[in-house]
């Protein structure tokens, strides 16, 4: 997620912050000697807190349980958290100091990808595995950077036909001007330029825009039978609102890019319905293993937690480096990428398999739809495998 979301729902969807550097679990009975450290470098202030959060409720249940279960090869994982405040420079710091002071095995996050391409060069000096966990615009690849959750193709390859099929083949993209949204778009194009449909306009808008009139009545004139949609956070939140009052989300379908939980509620009482996205994993699923993996969180957190693929896809980046651990049957930096490198982990979801060179990883996705006060599954898509964008 590249920096420019850092106003991510600031505002209209506030959140508290969270203290930072605070051991994750206390020691079980049967993990014993010095504890395995791991690092997490996330945005705990500065805009995005909620993404923060979200990613902290997945790291802690990890840890609660694989210390349940006896800890890595016997020994307790403690989490340290940083904030790195929304911040490239501040997350350089932090992992600097968390590789250096406390020699963590790891380190997880951030959220931004600016963030993720400040830190990259300290943790390839510093062998150090950066475990990102955060849907992205792919082409962050390396011996010691490992990606848990989508790149386009993941979520536009399945998602595209099916508007283009049961909605119509008439596109037009809108979206905020930077790296995400334009690698989306890009995809998308193709997309739909084989599918025999068209793209009738694309915008790119810069962020804090406030009056959305102008692009929505150029959107409806267009024709347009469905829009690609990739203005997260506040703006998006306001954009949607202004387009449901200006009677344009009665003409055309959204393919709101991005979506997750973290926005449900956020449109008002009954707006913001029938907006489709492809994710890694819906919270409203009938599954057992969805509704397991919801339970246990809100077991920890609060039965209102909100659990979006955040949640998920950072209990899979810790799970993994546990299972990456015992696999190898040491523990030190190395360990975690020969581990790691073709690595299946059971997901809530099903299997989950880390590319041997690319990283990145193939996982189940899921296309979903709003509807009432939840992301709802439209269809199971099945494994999907990446195309990390690596040289």
């Amino acid at each position: 997620m590249p920096t420019t979301r850092r106003r991510a729902l600031a505002g209209a969807l506030a959140t508290t912050v969270l203290a930072t550097r605070t051991p994750a679990t206390a020691r079980p009975a049967r993990a014993q000697g010095p504890a395995v450290k791991v690092g997490a470098v996330l945005e705990f202030s500065g805009g995005l807190e909620l993404f923060g959060q979200q990613a902290k409720l997945g790291l802690d249940l990890a840890a609660a349980e694989i210390n349940a279960a006896g800890g890595i090869l016997g020994r307790p994982v403690e989490l340290l958290y940083e904030d790195n405040k929304t911040d490239p420079k501040t997350a350089v710091e932090k992992a600097s100091r968390l590789i250096a002071r406390d020699e963590v095995l790891a380190i997880c996050g951030p959220i931004t990808s600016s963030a993720r391409d400040a830190m990259a060069p300290t943790m390839a000096r510093g062998r150090t595995p950066l475990l990102y966990a955060t849907n992205y615009e792919g082409g962050a690849c390396g011996r010691y950077i490992f990606c848990f959750n989508t790149v386009p193709n993941q979520e536009l390859a399945k998602l595209v036909p099916y508007l283009a099929r049961t909605k119509g083949a008439r596109f037009y993209c809108f979206g905020a001007d930077y790296v995400w949204p334009q690698r989306m778009f890009q995809h998308a194009r193709k997309l739909v330029e084989g599918l025999g449909g068209t793209i009738l306009g694309e915008e790119l808008a810069p962020f804090g825009v406030k009056e959305f009139a102008p692009v929505i009545r150029r959107i409806e004139a267009s024709g347009a039978q469905v829009l690609l949609f990739a203005l997260p956070g506040a703006d998006g939140i306001t954009f949607i609102r202004q387009a449901e009052d200006l009677g344009l989300l009665k003409k055309l379908t959204v393919g709101f890019l991005g979506f997750s939980e973290a926005y449900l509620g956020a449109f008002g009482p009954g707006r913001g319905q029938d907006m489709y996205v492809a994710v890694p994993f819906v919270a409203a699923a009938e599954a057992t293993g969805p509704k397991e993996f919801v339970a246990r969180i809100r077991a920890r957190a609060g039965r209102d937690a909100v659990v979006s693929h955040y949640v998920m896809t950072h209990w899979l980046a810790l799970t993994a480096l546990a299972r990456a651990l015992e696999k190898v049957g040491r523990i030190d930096r190395e360990a975690v990428v020969e581990g790691l490198e073709g690595l299946t982990v059971e997901a809530p979801t099903g299997p989950v398999t880390i590319g041997a060179k690319d990283h990145h990883v193939t996982l189940a996705m899921f296309l979903a739809k709003t509807q009432g006060d939840q992301l709802v599954t439209v269809e199971a898509l099945g494994p999907q495998a990446p195309e990390a964008g690596c040289a």
